[in-house]
């Protein structure tokens, strides 16, 4: 398994582009046993109609699945069947033509023109133009509704700062005629294509938003999309099952009736659901299970590019302090984790940003890193030591003067187990550390507000350039759980945002992550891949180093 892994993330490593939305982690990351797969108990799912359905289970009930605000996976897995953006994402991890058939960008990479396919419809029968691009792009930046992802999506357009401080119009997004979108950048941005196919850049049917506010998105009725799906039924707890839209430009390509996702956050109960045919697909595996299961022809291990860590409450003590935060970090054991709590499901992490994240020269960020040293060295005995004398050294010999800490996750995954290890890992400081288990749907929102002391967290990245990863932590992003602020971080990562020069870039970036590591700004663990169940029946479906599953072309065989 590990010699498997680690030639899938060197694999990984060539894939360059955007697998539709961004995201924090999820609500979890060939000898063949008998009654081990779903393929042996249902063949096609179908309606009481008799139409072709597959049920799969990627996480409970979403967060959200407005695009603007979504930042989670299961939540983006939803958000690219029932939306398309103007490019997409193909089986080979290459950008695609989504709703723009076509595109070019001027001499000076500052103006990017998307042409859109003729007679694009809305879910609802209606036009789709252009102009649903301008409307849905300001909307992003729109300071009331606080988009996680705005800056990472629109920070390089002429007039995002005023957009983002009220004048919506200040952005430089038009649409000269019904079927051309033109985007005006401040500074060039070689991934820009990238970000065309971020979900978050969908676009929403103004009319229907306006006229419902946030419920817009939470009611069947109103969740007007225009993907090669459309959501029919929505029971929260049980499922949301999206029909073929008959009004996207691809359907004679689309083979399912409808795609059901099954909304289960226990994965004792989807691997039951798996077992028993009632879904052909599940991403929440129970780890107890993972020993029995290596091996089989429908069980899948495929790494990601992605990182499980730790956030740090940076505004609250004693997490300011940089010591202290770096001391919680060397105390733990990353090749235990990852080998031995997470069975080999997930690699060791030493750096912030792991293997598959590409140079600006095309080469591995990971590899550049650092002297082409890891920051945190593989000697834990070594780094014990340290993180002992780096607590006395913040005036907390042995953990004297430490109020009891708190540490926050959900129970899913391997979640829990790391909690536990880390009360275990942290007592050899002296360090008390109490664990607090947060339902997935109010775990998000709660960490994303600063409200916690230590909280798991996760980030799988959305497009191969390492800015996606390390601008996380920039003071403002919205996605900068834990509140880090370094003005030196910044000034790196505004360089690498506005240079020109590859080189001066790179070097930025890796300035930027040397900070970070340096100040311990965030706690990284492991690196991620990904672990599935997926019955032989199921083909035409694929998974993204950017861990997405693509269904919109899958089909049910005999």
């Amino acid at each position: 398994m590990k010699k498997f892994i680690a030639m899938m993330l060197c694999a990984a490593m060539v894939i360059g582009c955007l697998a539709a939305c961004g995201k924090s982690s999820d609500s979890t990351g060939d000898t063949k046993a008998a009654g081990n797969s779903a393929s042996e108990s249902v063949a096609v799912d179908e309606t009481a109609g008799g139409e072709k359905q597959l049920a799969v289970q990627v996480g409970p009930d979403p967060e959200t699945i407005d695009p603007a605000l979504n930042s989670a996976i299961d939540g983006a897995i939803m958000i690219l069947h029932s939306f398309e953006t103007l490019l997409t994402v193909d089986e080979e991890g290459k950008i695609a033509p989504g709703q723009a058939e076509s595109y070019e960008t001027s001499e000076d990479g500052l103006t990017w023109t998307f042409h859109l396919r003729d007679g694009l419809k809305w879910s609802d029968g209606t036009d789709l133009t252009a102009n649903d691009f301008v409307y849905s792009w300001k909307r992003v930046c729109d300071p009331e509704l606080a988009a996680p992802y705005a800056e990472t999506v629109l920070g390089m357009v002429k007039g995002y700062e005023e957009a983002t401080n009220g004048n919506l119009d200040a952005l430089a997004v038009s649409a000269p005629d019904d079927k051309t979108f033109v985007v005006e950048l401040a500074k060039n941005c070689p991934y820009f294509a990238s970000l065309a196919a971020f979900a978050t850049l969908s676009p929403v049917q103004q009319a229907t938003v306006e006229a419902n506010g946030d419920a817009w998105a939470i009611d069947v009725s109103t969740y007007v999309s225009n993907g090669a799906f459309y959501i029919t039924e929505w029971v929260p707890g049980s499922h949301i099952t999206m029909s073929k839209n008959p009004n996207y430009w691809n359907a004679d390509a689309i083979k399912l009736d409808s795609l059901k996702f099954v909304l289960m956050e226990d994965s004792n109960a989807a691997y039951s659901a798996y077992q028993t045919g009632q879904v052909l697909m599940i991403k929440d595996v129970p780890t107890e299970e993972i020993p029995s299961l290596q091996g089989r022809e429908d069980f899948f291990v495929d790494p990601i590019i992605g990182t499980y860590y730790i956030s740090l409450n940076d505004t609250k003590e004693p997490f300011t302090n940089p010591l202290v935060r770096k001391a919680l970090s060397l105390a733990i054991d990353r090749e235990y984790v990852a080998n031995t709590l997470m069975q080999g499901t997930y690699s060791p992490a030493y750096n912030f940003l792991g293997p598959g994240w590409v140079d600006t020269d095309g080469t591995s960020f990971f590899e550049n890193a650092n002297g082409g040293k890891t920051y945190i060295s593989e000697d834990f005995e070594a780094n014990l030591e340290e993180a002992k004398a780096l607590l006395a050294e913040a005036g907390y010999p042995n953990g004297e003067g430490l109020p009891t800490l708190t540490y926050s996750t959900n129970d899913a995954g391997y979640h829990k187990p790391l909690a536990e290890y880390l009360q275990d890992a942290w007592k050899e400081l002296g360090v008390t550390l109490d664990v607090e288990i947060v339902e997935w749907s109010s775990f998000t929102p709660m960490r994303r507000s600063g409200d916690f002391e230590i909280a798991r967290n996760g980030w799988v990245g959305d497009y191969s350039d390492p800015s996606n990863q390390l601008e996380l932590l920039y003071s403002t992003n919205g996605n900068n759980d834990g509140k880090y602020n370094n003005p030196e971080f910044d000034a790196a990562i505004d360089l690498s945002r506005t240079t020109t020069d590859p080189e001066e870039r790179s070097a930025a970036l890796h300035k930027a992550e040397d900070i970070l590591m340096e100040d311990a700004g965030c706690i990284p663990v492991a690196y991620y891949n990904d672990f599935w169940l997926q019955s032989t029946k199921l083909t035409g479906s694929w998974h993204s180093a950017y861990g997405y599953w693509y269904f919109h072309y899958a089909d049910i065989v005999e």
